[in-house]
């Protein structure tokens, strides 16, 4: 490896141009509109996921609904923790997050199912946590190095997603 070296009086200098422009500075090498499209899309896919959990803790009845509602309202509340910092990150780059809820549905990659039964209901979210799996690994793979900040926080928002979907498949052995 080289040694590493600086113009420290360019970097001075570049982080005085374009001060507007916040976080992004010349050493961002991703599109800004298409990340920010992305980033909306994942907003969306979060706050459905909020919204069938938070049905789901609302609805779950029977003996064995306890332990699942809690697991329920801790994914909820998860999956909200998920939908700011993707919006936090949107601003970051000069964006506005679109909570719009006229189009929440067909921006997310997963769907808003609501499950009749108890079982049922585990079985939606876990479908929906294994499709935000598969969206998040590819804007992953997608972003490369191009914008190193996204890619750690959808890296660190999949390792939850991947952890609520061990916890859906958990609970749907138990119940048989």
């Amino acid at each position: 490896m080289d040694q590493f070296i600086t113009d420290v009086k360019k970097l001075r200098d570049n982080a005085r141009k374009n001060m507007e422009k916040g976080a992004v500075t010349d050493s961002y090498k991703a599109d800004v509109k298409q990340v920010l499209k992305v980033l909306n899309d994942v907003l969306a896919t979060e706050l459905v996921c909020v919204l069938r959990y938070k049905r789901h803790y609302y609805m779950a009845q029977g003996i064995n609904s306890d332990s699942v509602k809690e697991e329920f309202l801790q994914h909820a509340n998860e999956e909200q923790q998920h939908a700011d910092w993707v919006a936090e990150r949107i601003t970051q780059l000069g964006g506005e997050p679109d909570f719009r809820p006229t189009t929440l549905a067909d921006r997310s990659a997963s769907e808003y199912a609501e499950g009749k039964s108890l079982v049922d209901m585990i079985k939606e979210d876990l479908i929906a946590e294994r499709v935000a799996i598969q969206h998040y690994s590819d804007v992953i793979r997608w972003l490369g190095d191009s914008d190193p900040t996204t890619k750690i926080l959808i890296e660190q928002i999949n390792k939850v997603e991947e952890e609520h979907a061990n916890d859906m498949l958990d609970l749907l052995t138990k119940m048989g």
